[in-house]
């Protein structure tokens, strides 16, 4: 009496296994982007909350880099300039910038991250 087997074969293993392999190596790249891009956002809401009371754009700046500082962010991933105040709705912390990862040989993924949090206190205009 036969029976009939079931099951993947070696090739079809092999095609699931390159699938799963370039989405990891793909996840292996962006997650780092993303949780600095997490951290960015706390350091932001740290300043925030702190309140901005009198600070002049460039001392809120300095402080929003050395509290990035403390969250892991890379020095090269936010420039000074990026770092704006948006007085539309409120007066509100706004930051934009793009990243760009390297995925495979000449092939990279461009992020662009942008974040507002609103900012306590009396921030006087420029």
């Amino acid at each position: 009496m036969k029976s009939k087997q079931a099951g993947i074969t070696l090739i079809g293993f092999l095609v699931v296994l390159v699938v799963v392999a370039f989405f990891g190596y793909m996840a292996m790249k962006l997650v780092p982007a993303y949780t600095e891009y997490m951290g960015v956002a706390k350091a932001m809401t740290q300043v925030s909350t702190e309140g901005a009371e009198g600070k002049s754009l460039d001392e809120i700046r300095r402080d929003l880099m050395f509290k990035m500082g403390f969250q892991y962010v890379d020095d090269a991933t936010i420039q000074p300039q990026d770092i704006t105040i948006d007085r539309t709705n409120g007066t509100q912390l706004h930051v934009a910038y793009d990243k760009q990862v390297p995925f495979i040989y000449n092939i990279d993924f461009l992020l662009h991250f942008e974040k507002s949090v609103p900012l306590q206190g009396n921030v006087p205009t420029l």
